[in-house]
């Protein structure tokens, strides 16, 4: 028996799912110190641009052999979607927290990005889902932690000021709504059945807007003043654009939204705990009042969620 969630998505074995989860779980949540590394003595978006670029010439490489040439040959609407994932999910995603990440700490950051299962819950709201009620709670407990995290004074920047910190940190905050909507969305676009070649095609498609969105606003590359901690930083990200993301993708076609989001309450926990070990990052009373709520919030969607019955049975 399997079944399908709200968004028509089968649900793969448990025991196939484990693996790509925790994937996400460790490997996105050590990207955001991956991040921070990289943006100390790297142009943001052309750093990130460049390890997408790299990252889908593995890919390339890897499916082309094997699988041969044919695994490239998509249509010109499922071309359209992975260009449009591409540019949302991991363009403005990913782009939004590297310019970040300058000013915000990447602990905070992961926080920030860890409501994204709240604003799910809040668009299948507005397409008529029936929402459990402690679902709602979590979402209600979740913004209140979040309105907690984005009060000016609460942050040490990493840079600049109190503002800084408070504009960036709004801007997450709406990274992390467009990434929500279009992982929400995903289904419903034409995608190539190979998991993998989409993910080659939104590597590369990220890859290119971020290196020319870079060189728009002035973006250079000075090789003369980039750190070891960086370049570390720069091949992490690269490799953990590979797995991370294809596992990703893989499991919106295969598991629950519910499930999928579960990185976004994991991932800070890894996050915050890496950047007070390997760069000091400190946090302030008021955030950590603000993360314990957050993370409770999501708890109780998650928990909401597989309260109630989460697939429509079905024979297979």
């Amino acid at each position: 028996m399997a079944g399908a969630d709200i968004r028509g998505v089968v649900q793969a074995p448990t025991a196939q799912l484990m693996g790509p989860v925790i994937i996400l779980w460790i490997l996105w949540g050590s990207t955001y110190l991956g991040i921070a590394l990289v943006v100390q003595t790297m142009p943001p978006l052309m750093a990130n641009g460049s390890r997408f670029l790299a990252a889908s010439v593995v890919m390339g490489l890897l499916l082309l052999i094997f699988k041969g040439p044919s695994v490239f040959k998509i249509t010109k609407a499922q071309f359209r979607s992975t260009a449009i994932l591409g540019v949302m999910l991991l363009g403005v995603g990913i782009g939004t927290i590297s310019l970040a990440e300058q000013y915000v700490p990447s602990g905070i950051a992961a926080l920030l990005v860890a409501v994204m299962p709240l604003w799910i819950i809040i668009f299948r709201v507005r397409a008529g889902d029936r929402i459990a009620k402690l679902t709602i709670a979590g979402v209600a407990i979740g913004m209140f932690g979040l309105i907690l995290m984005l009060v000016p004074g609460g942050t040490t920047p990493v840079s600049g000021s109190d503002l800084d910190v408070a504009i960036w940190s709004f801007m997450i905050t709406m990274s992390s709504l467009s990434w929500a909507f279009f992982s929400w969305r995903s289904s419903r676009y034409e995608l190539p059945k190979n998991p993998f070649t989409t993910t080659f095609y939104e590597l590369l498609i990220a890859g290119i807007f971020l290196t020319v969105i870079g060189l728009i606003f002035g973006e250079k590359w000075d090789f003369a003043i980039i750190s070891n901690e960086s370049m570390y930083g720069w091949i992490f990200l690269a490799a953990a654009s590979v797995i991370a993301y294809a596992a990703y993708v893989w499991l919106l076609d295969n598991a629950s939204m519910s499930l999928v989001s579960t990185y976004a309450y994991v991932n800070p926990v890894v996050a915050v705990f890496l950047g007070w070990l390997i760069i000091g990052e400190t946090f302030s009373t008021d955030v950590v009042i603000g993360v314990t709520i957050v993370v409770t919030g999501v708890v109780f969607v998650v928990s909401g969620e597989r309260s109630k019955p989460q697939f429509i049975e079905e024979t297979i």
